[in-house]
Formats: structure tokens, sequence, C-alpha cells
């Protein structure tokens, strides 16, 4: 599963997700559903944005993490 870590690039910046939506014209909604992880799907220019304003790479901001064998 991908988890994203949104949240946490937003704290070691000082940033809120009001402002990465002001900073980056991405709906707070969406910014939200980033954050908690509960996005569907990511658009590419989406995933840009965040990194041009956060200064950082795709992969601070998120990870894949192998669910457990049930």
């Amino acid at each position: 599963m991908i988890k994203f870590k949104v949240k946490v690039m937003l704290a070691m910046r000082d940033m809120t997700q009001k402002e990465l939506a002001e900073r980056t014209g991405i709906r707070p909604p969406t910014v939200s559903a980033i954050c908690t992880g509960a996005v569907k799907h990511l658009p590419v220019e989406a995933l840009d944005k965040i990194c041009e304003v956060l200064d950082c790479q795709p992969a601070d901001l998120m990870e894949y993490v192998k669910e457990p064998v049930q």
C-alpha cells in the first residue's frame, strides 16, 4: 500500500494544509485527502506542484508499505 507523508513534510516546513493548497492551487479538500491517505488518485501535475512548493522529491512524499499477509 502507498502511504503519503505530506503531513510530515508540512510539519517540517511549518506549513499548514491551507497554505499548501493556496501555494499549489490544489483544492483544500484534495490536499486534505492526500494528507489523510484518502486520495484515490494523484495527478502527476499535482505531485509536481507539491514537490516544487515543499522543495522535495516525490519519494519524500510517499512510501510503499507491504501489507501483512492474512
